[in-house]
């Protein structure tokens, strides 16, 4: 009986010390200011792995130890919480919204850093900020968000690369794109393809699966990159499994888009009257038999071979290149974990159907994530990123098969002959024809995957060891049929590309942080990196193929063409970086990096960049005292050298290459190597301020900056002797100064929150020298320039001074006092006549949040750039020739004494269009980026069906474009052309205007 009753007694007092030990809590979390409840909230209970997450009511249930103390609270855009464990079993948490938190955690090269500690100028974009936003690309989140950063979309064709400039342009010739790194693997940003219109790499990575961008802006910040830092770094950070319960997220949403501006082209009855006064004017039409045809429909009929001037067709051709497009995208993302392993998994696929004729980009994504405690001292985890990308292409501005090209024909042709077939008798070609006798497909496979492993090997000193892989395929067919242009003296055209990228990389790093006497931090970094790269590509085509419905190469008689190439790049560099801080307002940073690269000479491959940078938190002095206004005041110093090594693979060596002299195989020299060859290099200072007024509810960032770039690798002239008239050397130089000045308050805190972002950057470029002082020009129709004392590619030509009210000829003016015209476009003097680089550029944003409502509005601008229309000699010709022509020209000058700009039509005879400052214009524009109105609904019922939230949404992108540019768009640039033609517009298709509806369900 009495062992009994011991084992009684021991069965309750085990049963009671279980009990003790997994007691259950509860509660909710809630908005400190506006009482409402926050779903998605981690609770971490101390001495334990438990954690958990409110679900979209703001509650909570969780287990505790009797060891446990505390529950800490922590989500994005809060202070996190930390709440003593008590008897009670129900917890209210009031969570207050961070300011713009000094203690935040930012990404810099090789690490972390809190923002306080930052002494270099960076900047940084969330991308939780834009997750209901249909970002074409990741890049495109930097647009009006990023201070100092110039995003240009170049283009409304999907898939084309942006140009991003980090503080100006610092190279003539090699690469001016900054470098990027996802989770510390540098990526490759090259285009592989064929056309002369690159497409985007980057392109291929789904928006959803970043956490944030972070921007390395002086030398101070981007010398731990050292020989390709010059351009900036942008560091992409994805995103990774969480703790708690597994989350399971689903989205969709749906739109359409159009063009932000169409042209407004002459219609039939306008365009005859044009072209008749042209044709009168030029002599053609008359009673002479000799020299003169008696009406239009002769004349037309001699000189297009057409039958239609009589006929009554008024076709838009306008509308037959451009159209309503349309997008979806559906993704889904799960993640969660506990302390020892997080994991992530997201899928996605996206389908937009663009605005222009035969554009479509396709892309479909998948990735896992997995991050592992195996023991308090050793961590490892890594990811893989699979995404394939369908473009159907268009083709380049500067082709008769670009659909923008199409409003060049006269409405007066009809787009479709009677039996519905495409009319092929126009004018000029009608491209349509191309895409339904053709195609034209690339099809991109690219994965990003790393792995890594972190050591803790005492409290103070971590090693860790990460490994990259980016890899890309590409594959390129293009089929043209026996109706196409191209394709029809040849019985059908076919062209086959396939590419590949390997990018291999390793990082190892040894990282000391330690405390000493609570006053002196102390932080080293020493590592080393290499990287290895390949590329190769093989290429075939073929002509004359037995149908249409024949299209791979294999099926052509004639294979008429193959080529192949490869190449091959290495870096291997060391690198160190040292912090130092003293009571928390005394702030220290040095970097060096050296660099090995096989792109550059024997004799010179290697490189060293150093960098220093100070700070000083005022605020935290005891003179500085406490003021309810002032709050926050750092003052920050750097200098640093950083380089540029983007200028492709074999630049110093002598090259040849297999030529076939009358069926013998052969060799020549094609490339004049210089075995001294090396990278560019820039010298850059920054001096910035941080301040923080009224418990930082107002923060301000200001940065001004000089960049010196020397050693430009330039073409240099040589005797001809050789066989070469240049050679590839290091001779140059040139700088970018400026300021950058950065806004973000908190307007209203309570119920009613509104807060607002501002960011404007002011940069001056200016080349400094050339070889001989030579300027650099391309010719022609385009007037983009390179000369000493100058902007880069400022507009270069005759300056237009309008029309003579006399007569109605064109005048130029003589020289630049611009007092004394002439009618001579060969008498008049080339002078500058514009600058395509804005005088400054930024973007203005507010968030409103009421309730379960919220509304975002990101808008950017630019100011002080000139655009050039180059198509302007053809759409906006005064009836020079045959293209139909923008409505203004209707203008055109009629009898003596006419105020006009536009010259009398004179067809065939060129009065005044010839490439001039008659089509520039102002390129300053204001937009509406991005907007977006929400609700998130947040009720009983959903929570009963284990639906954690729930939201509507609908977005709005590029909504509103204010400008005085009278083409398409002012934020394009052609980029055929070349690369000193900036601000250069030629039948570049504009951006679309696209609205969507979506919801996000999360369980």
């Amino acid at each position: 009986m009495r062992g009994k009753l011991l084992l009684l007694i021991l069965f309750c007092f085990i049963a009671n010390l279980s009990y003790a030990q997994n007691r259950t809590v509860s509660g909710q979390v809630t908005d400190a200011n506006t009482k409402s409840p926050i779903a998605g909230v981690s609770i971490k209970v101390s001495q334990s792995n438990n954690i958990t997450q409110t679900d979209a009511l703001g509650r909570f249930t969780t287990e505790i130890g009797n060891q446990s103390k505390t529950l800490s609270f922590s989500y994005i855009g809060y202070n996190t919480q930390i709440v003593n464990i008590t008897n009670s079993d129900s917890y209210q948490v009031a969570m207050n919204p961070s300011a713009d938190n000094i203690e935040e955690v930012v990404v810099v090269g090789y690490g972390t850093q809190t923002k306080k500690s930052v002494t270099g100028s960076t900047t940084t974009v969330k991308m939780n900020d834009l997750e209901d936003a249909p970002l074409p690309t990741i890049e495109s989140a930097l647009q009006g968000r990023a201070t100092g950063v110039f995003v240009n979309s170049s283009s409304g064709k999907l898939g084309q690369a942006l140009q991003i400039r980090v503080r100006g342009i610092s190279s003539i010739t090699a690469g001016n794109q900054p470098l990027f790194v996802i989770d510390g693997v540098p990526i490759i940003t090259r285009d592989m393809g064929t056309y002369d219109e690159p497409d985007n790499p980057l392109a291929a990575i789904n928006p959803d699966d970043i956490e944030s961008l972070d921007v390395l802006k002086d030398a101070a910040a981007a010398a731990i990159y050292g020989a390709r830092g010059s351009n900036g770094v942008v560091l992409i950070t994805t995103k990774k499994g969480k703790a708690g319960r597994t989350n399971i997220d689903l989205s969709y949403y749906g739109g359409s888009s159009t063009p932000t501006k169409k042209g407004n082209f002459l219609n039939a009855t306008q365009y005859k009257e044009l072209l008749t006064t042209s044709v009168t004017n030029a002599g053609y039409i008359g009673s002479d038999p000799d020299d003169q045809y008696p009406t239009m429909a002769d004349f037309w009929a001699d000189w297009t071979g057409g039958d239609d001037w009589d006929q009554n067709n008024n076709s838009n051709w306008v509308d037959a290149g451009l159209k309503k497009g349309n997008m979806q995208q559906i993704a889904l993302t799960l993640n969660g974990g506990n302390d020892k392993t997080r994991f992530i998994a997201s899928g996605a696929h996206n389908d937009n159907k663009g605005i222009i004729i035969g554009n479509r980009f396709v892309r479909t994504s998948g990735r896992l994530g997995i991050d592992h405690n195996v023991a308090s001292w050793l961590d490892f985890g890594g990811n893989i990123n699979l995404n394939k990308i369908d473009n159907y292409r268009v083709s380049s501005d500067n082709a008769f098969s670009n659909p923008l090209q199409l409003n060049a024909l006269p409405p007066i042709h009809a787009i479709r002959n009677e039996d519905g077939e495409l009319n092929k008798n126009t004018v000029y070609y009608n491209n349509l024809i191309d895409l339904e006798n053709g195609s034209n497909l690339s099809n991109t496979y690219r994965t990003f995957s790393n792995v890594y492993a972190t050591a803790k090997i005492t409290p103070y000193l971590t090693f860790r060891s990460e490994y990259g892989l980016d890899f890309i395929n590409l594959e390129e067919e293009l089929f043209l049929g026996s109706r196409t242009q191209d394709g029809g003296d040849s019985g059908g055209y076919g062209f086959s590309y396939m590419a590949k990228s390997i990018n291999y990389n390793t990082n190892n790093t040894l990282t000391y942080q330690n405390t000493f006497n609570e006053v002196h931090k102390f932080g080293a970094l020493a590592g080393m990196s290499y990287q290895d790269g390949q590329f190769r590509y093989t290429q075939a085509e073929g002509k004359n193929f037995p149908s249409d419905s024949f299209r791979k190469i294999a099926s052509a008689a004639v294979k008429s063409d193959a080529s192949s190439y490869e190449d091959q790049f290495s870096f291997l560099s060391y690198f160190a970086r040292v912090n130092y801080s003293y009571s928390d307002r005394y702030l220290f940073e040095a970097s060096i990096r050296t660099d090995g690269s096989s792109r550059f000479g024997s004799d010179r491959q290697y490189g060293t960049f150093p960098a220093a940078s100070l700070g000083w938190i005022v605020s935290e002095e005891n003179f500085f005292g406490d003021s309810p206004t002032w709050n926050y005041f750092k003052l920050r110093a750097s200098y640093g050298l950083t380089g540029n090594a983007e200028i492709g693979n074999y630049g110093w060596r002598t090259l040849y290459s297999g030529v076939n002299y009358a069926g013998t195989p052969g060799t020549k020299p094609n490339q004049l190597g210089d075995k001294d060859l090396t990278w560019e290099n820039t010298a850059g200072a920054n001096f910035g301020v941080d301040l923080g007024f009224f418990n930082d509810r107002l923060s301000t960032t200001i940065d001004l900056y000089h960049k010196k770039t020397t050693d430009l690798l330039l073409d240099v002239p040589i005797v001809s002797t050789s066989g070469f008239t240049t050679i590839l050397q290091n001779y140059g130089s040139l700088q970018n100064k400026g300021i950058e000045f950065s806004f973000n308050s908190r307007n209203l805190v309570g119920e009613f929150r509104w807060s607002t972002s501002f960011n404007i950057a002011f940069n001056q470029n200016k080349i400094l020298t050339l070889v001989d002082g030579q300027p650099i020009y391309s010719g022609g129709r385009y007037l983009g320039r390179i000369e000493e004392g100058k902007p880069f590619g400022y507009f270069y030509g005759k300056a237009y001074a309008g029309v003579d009210p006399d007569n109605g000829d064109a005048l130029y003016f003589i020289d630049d006092s611009k007092t004394t015209t002439t009618n001579d476009y060969s008498e008049a003097a080339d002078q500058e006549i514009g600058n395509p680089n804005p005088k400054f550029y930024g973007g203005f944003g507010n968030k409103f949040k009421y309730k379960n409502f919220d509304l975002d509005i990101q808008t950017q601008f630019v100011y002080g750039n000139d655009i050039y229309n180059a198509a302007g000699a053809f759409q906006a010709s005064n009836g020079d020739y045959f293209d139909n022509q923008i409505v203004t020209q209707m203008n055109y000058w009629k009898k003596p004494g006419d105020i006009t700009d536009i010259p009398q039509p004179r067809f065939d005879e060129a009065n005044g269009i010839r490439p001039s400052s008659r089509y520039i214009q102002d390129g300053s524009y204001f937009r509406v980026k991005n907007l977006i109105f929400g609700y998130n609904i947040l009720n009983e019922w959903l929570s009963k069906y284990k639906v954690q939230k729930a939201r509507l949404f609908i977005s709005a992108s590029n909504l509103l474009t204010l400008t005085k540019y009278e083409g398409y768009d002012p934020e394009i640039n052609t980029t055929f052309a070349g690369s000193y033609q900036l601000g250069t517009d030629f039948y570049t298709p504009p951006q679309a205007k696209t609205i969507t509806f979506g919801i996000n369900v999360g369980f």
